[in-house]
């Protein structure tokens, strides 16, 4: 940091009122260098979240984004519906891995080995099954996803979304 003394001294020269200005620099130059790198904040924000909530996902934060990019899928969604479905991994089925209610009804229980795993898997279910299909909007996905829902289910995704806003 560079810090500069301004010291006004004032004189007079006939009729007229002069202000002269003095300022004294350090005798070596500060210099201060570092990198500057380019992020966006999704993956800490996903990480925030899920810090937030205590939830067992933060950290697969870098994962989720990174599903969400390969699959072309709104990087919010897999944490909403996560959120919505287990309380971020709070109510599971035992040793499921299973945070999205995904594949679970009646006795059936879909796992996973172990959360990276159901990360890419429902990610991709969403893009392929979903997506595929025009379905992208929690309303939309709601219709097939959890079709019994009157809609509390569409409200909390996107709630929970815009959390992540």
């Amino acid at each position: 940091m560079v810090l500069l003394v301004l010291y006004p001294r004032h004189y007079s020269n006939n009729s007229s009122n002069k202000t002269v200005v003095y300022a004294a620099l350090p005798a070596t130059q500060n210099i201060l260098t570092g990198d500057v790198t380019e992020s966006d904040g999704r993956v800490e924000k996903i990480r925030q979240f899920f810090a937030k909530y205590n939830s067992p996902l933060e950290p697969y934060a870098q994962d989720v984004l990174d599903a969400a990019e390969q699959y072309g899928l709104d990087y919010r969604l897999i944490p909403a519906i996560a959120m919505q479905e287990s309380g971020l991994c709070k109510v599971t089925p035992i040793d499921s891995y299973n945070c999205w209610g995904f594949g679970i009804y009646g006795k059936t229980v879909t796992r996973f080995s172990d959360y990276k795993e159901g990360i890419y898997t429902v990610t991709k279910a969403l893009a392929t099954r979903y997506k595929g299909k025009g379905l992208v909007t929690p309303e939309e996905i709601m219709t097939m996803y959890t079709p019994s829902s009157n809609g509390s289910w569409a409200f909390s995704v996107r709630h929970f979304m815009e959390k992540l806003q």
